[in-house]
């Protein structure tokens, strides 16, 4: 084992990292660095976040141990996190809860968020549901089209969701325009960023939330691997899909020190590492500086971010966290690349063998599991974080694979009993009054000035 102590004071992992923010969020960014640097070891908030992870999410998530595949892969043993348990269906609700918690504490009643796949939005409009904070996510409007049933979920919890029509349409574009709102409303909004990325303390912050799910791991696999008679007590090969990066920087953290663990990241590679249609920013990308952090970015020669590609939005992304980056540069953690074609294969694989519909973006690293396993003895292991459940995924999955899926009964003519007019969702408070629906309220801001335009102000 080895000593890791990252990021620095100033938010650097290395080289990366940092704060790259216009001075409008300065003051906001320094409030929450205050804010986490006060609560993180305070030991009220620790408990109450432990009980929430425990008796809300319903942590610790069990490992499984994916006995048929292993078999049929004929080489090493493969386990897999389920994150995919957890409530709302994936390893963001780690993250929201800590962060929720401190915007009650900062006193911002209004939360912004982006989104994806989606499962962050659905995390963070849950958590707000929770606490009674006012929730607007932003989400790709291309995200809205392929995302839809995490979409419903949104406003069914109460959140005003924001589709983005510009540039891609996708990941991006969200978090540009949610930072754009921030700028707008800072006084009274709290900006729950959902992966490892943005300036610091985000990504040390949205790490150390996470960081729960190895934390679970390291207790777990002894007794798991000596149920198999493994060759060590921990597995020799952690994996995880890596978009922005914050489950697989959840289930690495705690690993760091294990030096004879190897940790794996998996990008979406898209159509190809060489066809230009892929989201593999560490493979393919430079460094350069993305959403107020230095980092590897998918950008043109002129340093204008180029376009992304894959199969799953919550990988569509043309950056990844500092901390990956960092990482990836030191050679603790390696990074390769699956195909769209080849995490597909593996959704179904995992459906018809394990019973389990994974998420697309856990996809790739199960097809990267299947692939190592069999270069590997029988009596050695591989842990996968499997991010999060494909309920999102089917529709996207269905027209890939040229398969029957209807969204609901109407899509196929078909009447639903319950009344023939709609029911219309009001706040509790409006129970007893005239109350606007929910969702009513627009977002505020949104022809603000960009706030990372200018790099002037560095924290």
């Amino acid at each position: 084992m080895f000593s890791y102590q990252q990021p620095d004071p100033s938010g650097h992992f290395g080289k990366y990292g940092g704060s790259f923010v216009s001075e409008t969020l300065t003051h906001a960014i320094n409030e929450l660095k205050d804010a986490y640097a006060q609560y993180q070891n305070d030991p009220a908030f620790v408990s109450e976040f432990k009980s929430e992870l425990a008796h809300f999410v319903g942590r610790p998530s069990p490992i499984y141990h994916a006995d048929r595949m292993s078999r049929e892969m004929g080489g090493a043993q493969i386990y897999l996190k389920r994150e995919d348990l957890n409530h709302t269906g994936a390893h963001k609700i780690n993250n929201t809860i800590g962060q929720a918690m401190l915007a009650k504490r900062m006193g911002k009643p209004r939360v912004i968020a982006e989104t994806g796949a989606g499962q962050h939005g659905v995390a963070t409009a849950t958590i707000c549901a929770r606490y009674g904070l006012e929730c607007v996510v932003y989400m790709g409007s291309e995200d809205v089209k392929r995302q839809s049933p995490n979409v419903y979920r949104m406003k069914l919890l109460g959140a005003t969701v924001v589709p983005v029509h510009s540039g891609s349409r996708t990941l991006k574009d969200a978090l540009n325009e949610a930072m754009r709102d921030w700028v707008a409303n800072v006084d009274n909004t709290f900006y729950i960023i959902g992966t490892v990325a943005g300036p610091h303390p985000y990504p040390m912050m949205v790490r150390d939330f996470q960081s729960v799910i190895g934390t679970e791991c390291i207790a777990q696999m002894p007794d798991m691997l000596a149920r198999q008679n493994a060759a060590s007590t921990q597995p020799d090969a952690v994996i995880a899909c890596v978009g922005g990066g914050s489950n697989a920087m959840g289930i690495f953290h705690p690993y760091i020190p294990f030096k004879n663990t190897q940790l794996i990241g998996v990008e979406a590679a898209g159509e190809g590492l060489d066809s230009g249609k892929h989201s593999a920013s560490i493979q393919r990308g430079s460094a350069g500086v993305l959403h107020g952090n230095r980092t590897y970015v998918l950008q043109d020669d002129n340093g204008q971010v180029t376009e992304t590609h894959s199969i799953s939005a919550g990988l569509d992304y043309p950056g990844v966290g500092p901390e990956h980056a960092f990482l990836s540069d030191i050679g603790r953690a390696q990074y390769v690349g699956v195909t769209d074609k080849d995490a597909l294969a593996a959704f179904h694989y995992l459906c018809r063998t394990e019973g389990i519909i994974p998420a697309l973006e856990s996809s790739h690293a199960i097809a990267y599991a299947m692939k190592l396993a069999k270069t590997m003895r029988t009596d050695q292991s591989i842990l996968v974080n499997l991010s999060g459940r494909g309920d999102k995924d089917i529709g996207t999955v269905a027209d890939l694979s040229n398969g029957d899926f209807y969204c609901r009964p109407s899509c196929q003519g078909q009447g639903v009993k319950g009344g023939e007019q709609p029911i219309m969702m009001v706040k509790a408070a409006a129970l007893s009054s005239d109350g606007p629906p929910l969702g009513a309220t627009s977002p505020q801001g949104s022809s603000a000035a960009h706030p990372l335009a200018s790099l002037g102000a560095r924290l």
